[in-house]
């Protein structure tokens, strides 16, 4: 059986396929079909039937680290809120005033009335939206509904429209208890107006499962998802674009549930779609193939990992060039990949490479330049584990080569977060954000810089002589002190990757120290055992999944 079957036959297990084929009539506005679909519509006076010219676009698809959900008109992170479609130059009418006074005692001139307001108020939203103010957004959206519930009645597409765009502010905002109900209303709407196997209701539940899995809602995500999925397969076909985007979609969600056979069946066959489209060599299938290089990478199938980096890379090459960071950073990865695998060689060639491009394309001192530094030293430290029963000098060279780079790599680190934290202060912005990335790496590397010292002592020393380490020690305390000088400001420390360095910084303090002999740890005055055991227990409860799920 083909993995596209398997994928089918998933879906099938879960919904009952309908057998009607697709067919839409209506009288009102069509508003919700997707932008990146390029849908086009024909209004005819009774009925109203539509075809679609779908052009690919870049989605710029959610990775497992964070979801942006999209909104109607726009299945893509990049937002674009929804417009009015109602009124088309091409639909056989003489112009909107003879509309407006053909039945004027219908009410058609009130209608139309409405509709020109609703649309003012919706594009000027969207354009506040964009630019990120989001109060004078919310007040246009709040208007723009009220127009379309007085104008059209509170069951209608223009009020489905409304409320996902009002939906989509909150959802931004993370005013998630108000997004919801209105995505949901949305949805209702939209199975009234059009029945609950039209396509427009297939996109409202993909829109919706990217708002679950924003808020990592998981089970409520993959039955959004599901249904999106069994409605897109069966009016759009299973090798359409946008049905192998809600199956990558599906696939994520089902990555974090660690239903991993069912996720990489999905994601492959996500991917297979694109490519048999000739779309193989787009934005959006390298990122798919990222993911999926993310799975084999976490499940430690290497070899399968390198094979789809190896092709992500020739992609980027041929595309990009290695005047690209996105080349560079592919390239990094693959050599993360190799450096796993144990092919220490080609994973130092490649970073190497990657270090000069970096320094040409990039101002000095970025902070990418010390996190390529410190994949660096790792893979020198590697180098110098496999040297050392056969060569001790060229071992002992090995960790003096991690420990130059370790060092560079905390200069650039702390000149970024001494940057970052003026800048932000002086435009008084969000100062955590942009102190995460380097205070991560500066910790990452202070404690490697402990383990390059212990290493070394191993070395130069038997280990009946090891005198305690000061060096390594020197190390672990200036983690400690970048720490409670960065995290002072309240924004970085609710970041629990910089949590979780920190608490394996004190880790290895407290194992260094309680390997020392009795007396000097008596005498020592920087450290406390105790103190250091009590902060480890805090962070450990902080960062437990049981008091993630309360949180």
């Amino acid at each position: 059986m083909s993995l596209r079957q398997a994928a089918a036959n998933m879906i099938k297990r879960r919904f009952r396929l309908a057998s009607q084929t697709f067919s839409s009539t209506c009288g009102g506005v069509v508003t919700v079909i997707p932008l990146a679909s390029r849908a086009k519509f024909d209004h005819g006076s009774k009925d109203c039937s539509w075809r679609m010219n779908y052009s690919h676009r870049d989605p710029r698809l959610w990775l497992f680290v964070s979801g942006n959900a999209a909104i109607f008109l726009a299945i893509h992170s990049n937002t674009v809120l929804a417009k009015d479609e109602s009124v088309d130059p091409d639909n056989g009418t003489e112009g909107a005033e003879v509309v407006g006074l053909r039945k004027i005692e219908d009410g058609s001139v009130i209608s139309n009335i409405h509709t020109s307001k609703w649309r003012i108020f919706t594009d000027k939203g969207r354009d506040f939206f964009l630019q990120g103010k989001l109060e004078e957004a919310e007040k246009l959206f709040l208007s723009a509904l009220q127009e379309a519930k007085e104008g059209f009645g509170e069951r209608e597409p223009h009020v489905a429209s409304a409320c996902n765009n009002l939906a989509e502010l909150y959802r931004v905002n993370k005013a998630y208890n108000k997004a919801e109900p209105l995505y949901l209303e949305a949805i209702s709407i939209l199975e009234e107006s059009f029945g609950p196997e039209d396509i427009r209701v297939g996109v409202a539940f993909h829109n919706l499962g990217q708002f679950y899995i924003a808020q990592r809602k998981l089970e409520e995500a993959r039955t959004c998802y599901e249904r999106a999925l069994k409605i897109k397969g069966r009016v759009l076909g299973l090798n359409h674009s946008d049905y192998a985007d809600t199956m990558y979609h599906l696939g994520t969600v089902l990555h974090l549930q660690g239903k991993e056979k069912d996720s990489e069946a999905l994601i492959q066959d996500s991917i297979r779609i694109l490519e048999d489209g000739g779309l193989g060599e787009s934005m959006v299938c390298v990122k798919r193939m990222r993911s999926l290089a993310q799975i084999y990478t976490k499940s430690n199938r290497f070899a399968e990992a390198e094979n789809v980096q190896r092709k992500i890379l020739h992609i980027m090459e041929l595309t990009k060039g290695w005047n690209s960071m996105e080349t560079v950073v592919t390239a990094e990865g693959l050599a993360l990949i190799l450096q796993s695998a144990g092919s220490l060689k080609d994973a130092e060639e490649l970073l190497e490479r990657c270090l000069d491009a970096r320094t040409t394309l990039l101002p000095e001192d970025h902070i990418q330049i010390g996190a390529n530094m410190l994949h660096i030293a790792r893979v020198a430290m590697l180098n110098s584990n496999q040297l050392k029963k056969m060569d001790t000098s060229k071992a002992i060279s090995e960790l003096d080569k991690a420990r130059d780079n370790l060092n560079e790599s905390i200069r650039i680190a702390r000149c970024s977060l001494d940057k970052s934290i003026k800048k932000n202060r002086k435009i008084q912005s969000d100062i955590g954000r942009s102190c995460r990335v380097p205070l991560v790496i500066m910790l990452q590397a202070f404690d490697a810089l402990s383990l390059v010292a212990i290493a070394k002592q191993e070395l130069q020393e038997s280990k009946d002589e090891c005198s305690p380490n000061i060096e390594a020690e020197d190390a672990l305390f200036r983690c400690i002190s970048a720490y409670k000088e960065f995290v002072t400001e309240k924004s970085v420390a609710e970041f629990p990757e910089v949590k979780a360095e920190y608490l394996k910084c004190l880790k290895h303090l407290i194992s260094l120290n309680s390997g020392t002999s009795t007396q000097r740890s008596q005498q020592s005055t920087r450290v406390n055992l105790q103190d250091l055991r009590d902060e480890i227990k805090h962070l450990e409860l902080e960062l437990s999944p049981s008091r993630k799920r309360k949180i």
